[in-house]
C-alpha cells in the first residue's frame, strides 16, 4: 500500500509540529519552503524551495502530492482555485481560506451567520475613523488591516484621529472596531474533515503580552459550562458555514456582562492548540492530518485535569541547550518543544508544555520554564 503525500505549503514551526504528528501514521510529508534554514525544512526530507506567491512554482510543488494544506493563510486565493482546477485537493479550501485572509470579508461574513462580534466597520480615512467612534462611544478604537497582521502586527490602539493615520499608510482597507470591554481572551479549536465529522478541545483561556500569546490554560479556568458549550457550538458552526477542512482557532473575548465575541479565526494549527501534543489524547497536529486526509479524528478529550501552555520568547541568552539541565532536573514532567530557530529578542522559538492536578503549580512550573529557558530566571 502506498501512504498518501501530504503537500505543506510554509516551512514554520507549525509545519514542523505537523509532520512530527503524521511520522507514527507513516504519512509521507512534502514541505514548501522559502528557505533550507525553515523550521520544518530542518526537519522534512522532502523539501522545495521557492516563493509560494508563484502560481509555476505552487503547480510544479503540487506534482505527486495527494492533498494540499498550510502552516500559514497567506497564500492568494487565486493560485489555490487554480491548483483545485487541476485537480489537486486543497485543505482547507480558497473559500473557505479567504475568511482567515482578508479581516474585512470575515466579518462580513460572520455578520451574515448572526455570530456574536465586535461592532466594526471599513473605514475610509482618519476623518472617517472620528465618525466611527462617535456612532459608539467614542475613542479609543482598534483598527487593524485587513490583511497581513499577526502577533499583534497589523493592529493599531488609536485615542485620537491623528493617531489614526499609520494604519492607511500599509494600502490595504483599514477595519475599525470597539474597543471591547472584556476580562480575558479565550480561544475554541476544532478539527473538522471533508464529510463533516467534527471535534471540538475545550475552550482555552490564552494570556496576551504585548499582543503576543504568553501562556494558554486549558481548560479555561471558571468558564461557565454554558458559555464553553456556547463557544465550542459556535466554533463548530462557523467551521460549517465556510466549509473548513482541518483545524479552526476561534479566538474570542470574554465580556464583562458575561457574552463571547469573535474576535479572529485561524484555518491551521494554532498558538492555543499547542497544549494538546501533550494534554488531550489526539493532538491538534494529528486530527489536522487526518482531517485533510478524511481520516476518522480522533479524541480530542484532555488527559489531565489542567494543562498549561508558556511560549519560549528569545531574549538575551542565546544558548537555550544550557538550560536544559536545569528545566529537566527541576521538573521530570515537563514536556519542552523547540523549533530550530536563531534565538532573537521577543522571537517565539519553541514552547513548554505542564500539567498537573493543581493548576497553580501547573502554571509556576510552565512560566519558570518559560522564563529559565530564555533567561529571565535564573535559579
Amino acid at each position: 500500500m502506498t501512504f498518501p503525500v501530504v503537500g505543506m505549503v510554509g516551512g514554520g514551526q507549525l509545519a514542523r509540529m505537523t509532520h512530527e504528528a503524521g511520522i507514527p501514521l507513516g504519512i509521507r510529508f512534502k514541505l514548501l519552503s522559502d528557505t533550507p534554514q525553515d523550521s520544518a525544512a530542518q526537519v522534512v526530507s522532502d523539501v522545495v524551495i521557492g516563493d509560494y506567491r508563484d502560481l509555476d512554482t505552487l503547480r510544479e510543488f503540487a506534482r505527486g502530492c495527494d492533498v494540499i494544506t498550510f502552516d500559514h493563510e497567506h497564500v492568494p486565493i487565486e493560485h489555490l482555485r487554480a491548483l483545485e482546477a487541476d485537480g489537486i485537493p486543497v485543505r482547507p479550501g480558497p473559500d473557505a481560506l479567504v475568511h482567515a485572509q482578508d479581516k474585512g470579508v470575515m466579518r462580513a461574513k460572520l455578520d451574515e451567520l448572526g455570530a456574536p462580534c465586535p461592532r466594526h466597520r471599513i473605514v475610509a480615512d482618519p476623518a472617517d475613523v472620528t465618525a466611527f467612534a462617535e456612532e459608539g462611544d467614542g475613542f479609543p478604537v482598534i483598527l487593524k488591516t485587513v490583511r497581513g497582521g499577526y502577533d499583534g502586527k497589523g493592529v493599531w490602539f488609536v485615542r485620537t484621529q491623528d493617531d489614526a493615520e499609520a494604519p492607511f499608510k500599509a494600502g490595504v482597507p483599514v477595519l475599525a472596531e470597539e474597543k471591547v470591554d472584556f476580562t480575558r481572551e479565550l480561544a475554541a479549536n476544532i478539527v473538522r474533515s471533508p464529510h463533516g465529522q467534527a471535534v471540538a478541545y475545550p475552550v482555552v483561556e490564552s494570556q496576551q503580552v504585548d499582543g503576543v500569546c504568553d501562556t494558554v490554560i486549558a481548560p479555561a479556568p471558571n468558564l461557565s459550562e454554558a458559555l464553553s458549550g456556547q463557544a465550542q457550538e459556535l466554533a463548530l458552526r462557523i467551521a460549517k458555514e465556510l466549509g473548513v477542512v482541518g483545524h479552526l482557532a476561534v479566538e474570542l473575548f470574554e465580556t464583562t456582562d458575561g457574552r463571547i465575541l469573535v474576535n479572529e479565526l485561524a484555518m491551521r494549527p494554532h498558538n492555543s492548540g499547542h497544549w494538546t501534543q501533550d494534554g488531550a489524547i489526539t493532538s491538534q497536529f494529528a486530527n489536522h492530518v487526518r482531517a485533510v486526509l478524511d481520516l476518522p479524528l480522533g479524541d480530542p478529550r484532555p488527559r489531565a485535569t489542567w494543562t498549561v501552555m508558556a511560549n519560549v520568547l528569545g531574549g538575551d541568552y542565546p544558548d537555550m541547550y544550557q538550560a536544559y539541565l536545569h528545566c529537566m532536573a527541576r521538573d521530570p514532567q515537563l514536556k519542552i518543544h523547540m523549533y530550530g530557530k536563531d534565538v532573537k529578542p521577543g522571537r517565539k522559538v519553541g514552547h513548554v508544555n505542564t500539567y498537573g492536578d493543581d493548576l497553580d503549580d501547573v502554571l509556576e512550573r510552565a512560566r519558570h520554564a518559560a522564563g529559565y529557558l530564555r533567561g529571565t530566571i535564573t535559579e
